[in-house]
């Protein structure tokens, strides 16, 4: 039997030796509904929820790759955790984490198995986040 679809890991088991947020979070930009003077940001076609963007850093220095963007569905902008005292890295736990595989073109005709990440909340490390309400 094969995993079809995304499926919901904890962050532990991803990123074994943490992640941190490298970058600002962003609205992900809907191309389709976009025009070049009107960015619309786009929504996520289960939940209707805004979608957000934020680039993160894996702390394994073996890893592959170090740096993913992880997307992260939630009614406002989420906010980072403080940066580390003397460091620009952000320790972050994602919450409901989706891993999504997918096959990447590498060129050459040749192609690899990458994963698309998703996630519905980030916290600090060892904290839960804060439940985000809509304004009324």
């Amino acid at each position: 039997m094969a995993v079809q679809g995304p499926f919901r890991v904890e962050c532990g088991e991803v990123f074994p030796l943490g992640v941190g947020v490298v970058g600002a979070v962003a609205p992900l930009v809907d191309f389709d509904r976009s025009t070049r003077e009107n960015r619309v940001q786009q929504l996520d076609r289960d939940s209707g929820l805004p979608v957000w963007v934020v680039d993160v850093m894996d702390f394994d220095p073996e890893a592959r790759e170090r740096t993913f963007k992880v997307k992260i569905t939630a009614p406002v902008q989420p906010v980072p955790p403080s940066a580390m005292e003397g460091t620009p890295v952000r320790p972050v736990m994602l919450e409901g984490l989706l891993v999504t595989p997918y096959m990447k073109e590498v060129g050459n005709g040749r192609s690899k198995i990458a994963y698309s990440l998703r996630a519905t909340g980030m916290a600090a490390p060892g904290r839960a986040a804060r439940p985000q309400s809509s304004a009324a």
